[in-house]
């Protein structure tokens, strides 16, 4: 059963003359899984790719007629991969076995989100099943292609900085030492910069092994330490403080939460629900925690666009269009225009800030690479003036 918390699970349970004896959360059953079930989960989860285009087979299917269980069939002699096949598969047994589409979809949550299941769940039950799916194969398009729109605008930045970093590491630790010989068979004294720039080398190309094994053990214990509520809130509330990426990194969670939050709201779906739904999909503890108590006083009857404001987590546009929606009975699709605004917003700084940082890592690689060449310069002075 979905619902806000245990003790809501108990008291509509109890509500059906049903006495519950435990109530756990989905989080805290999965959470006892062994690392080996939850890999092979994932390895058998969709991605979005792969889930964006089977629930277009699945909506093309269906508004040209055809009924759910062929439109299944075809979904799985069609897949484009195993694992589509073999996620249809399940789904067309339990519907042949009695559950609805919800009901199947719901039982992998590893492929089906929430969000997921919740559209479908409202298309069942306004009679709009194609149509909802054709809108959530474009909802999970537009989500894949923000997220790709952000790895590919980091991913040259990010060779680049590694060139720079291997560039520097080869002189300090090839190239610089084989003209340590040459000045000591002549007799000359290395200038300061020299020698400290040698003894950087030396360390480096000695101690690497246990600066990547310490690079990798620090990363492994900072993913545990975000881990915690209490570090993961103020490293993301330093990460949306900082100049130019915050800004970013607000825009992102604005363009997702007001497209999801959209998009449930269009196909029927209840405000406290879509609330909810919307916020399990932003992954900032700041942005969640902001929602929750949005949530929680739209619960109590109050506006919760207005309390969403009083955070300071979204962009003013996005409060402005949310609230003009609530007062119009157009929240949904204002929220769908606040997305669009915004995904167009993350297009622009992510391209600022790919020009912002690939002059600045090329001019940093070449003051490193001067500041090299310029040690090995002062010392082959000390020889020629030794020589004099």
């Amino acid at each position: 059963m979905e619902a806000s918390s245990e003790n809501a699970v108990v008291a509509a349970l109890q509500q059906q003359r049903r006495f519950p004896i435990r109530a756990e959360s989905a989080a805290s059953t999965a959470a006892g899984r062994s690392w080996i079930a939850a890999l092979a989960t994932r390895r058998a989860s969709l991605s979005r790719e792969e889930l964006a285009g089977f629930t277009r087979e699945l909506a093309t299917m269906l508004g040209a007629g055809q009924d759910l269980d062929r439109t299944l069939r075809y979904a799985i002699d069609g897949a484009a991969s195993r694992r589509v096949a073999t996620a249809a598969q399940r789904i067309r047994e339990r519907i042949r076995g009695g559950s609805t589409l919800t009901a199947a979809l719901a039982e992998d949550t590893g492929s089906f989100p929430r969000l997921y299941v919740a559209l479908v769940r409202a298309g069942e039950a306004g009679g709009s099943l194609a149509e909802t799916l054709r809108r959530l194969a474009a909802l999970i398009e537009r989500e894949r292609i923000l997220a790709a729109r952000v790895q590919s605008a980091m991913l040259y930045p990010a060779v680049l900085a590694a060139a720079m970093i291997g560039s520097i590491v080869l002189l300090l630790t090839t190239v610089l030492p084989q003209f340590v010989p040459f000045f000591r068979e002549n007799g000359v004294a290395l200038p300061l910069s020299t020698r400290l720039l040698l003894d950087v080398g030396a360390i480096t190309a000695a101690a690497w092994p246990w600066v990547v094994a310490a690079t990798i053990v620090g990363a492994l214990g900072l993913k545990r330490l975000l881990r915690r509520p209490g570090t993961r809130l103020v490293t993301h509330r330093t990460v949306l403080r900082l100049p130019v990426v915050g800004g970013l990194v607000r825009h992102v969670l604005a363009a997702r939460f007001t497209r999801t939050l959209g998009s449930l709201l269009t196909n029927g779906v209840p405000l406290l629900t879509a609330l909810n739904i919307a916020r399990d999909t932003l992954g900032n503890a700041v942005a969640v925690a902001a929602v929750a108590t949005a949530t929680e006083a739209a619960r109590r009857g109050a506006r919760f666009t207005q309390t969403l404001a009083q955070a300071g987590v979204f962009p003013a546009r996005t409060m402005h269009l949310l609230q003009l929606g609530e007062d119009t009975a157009q929240l949904g699709e204002l929220a769908l225009r606040a997305a669009d605004i915004h995904d167009e917003e993350v297009r622009l700084r992510l391209d600022r800030l790919v020009s912002l940082l690939v002059p600045t890592i090329t001019i940093v690689m070449g003051i490193a690479v001067a500041a090299i060449v310029a040690s090995l310069f002062m010392a082959m002075l000390s020889l020629n003036d030794l020589v004099n």
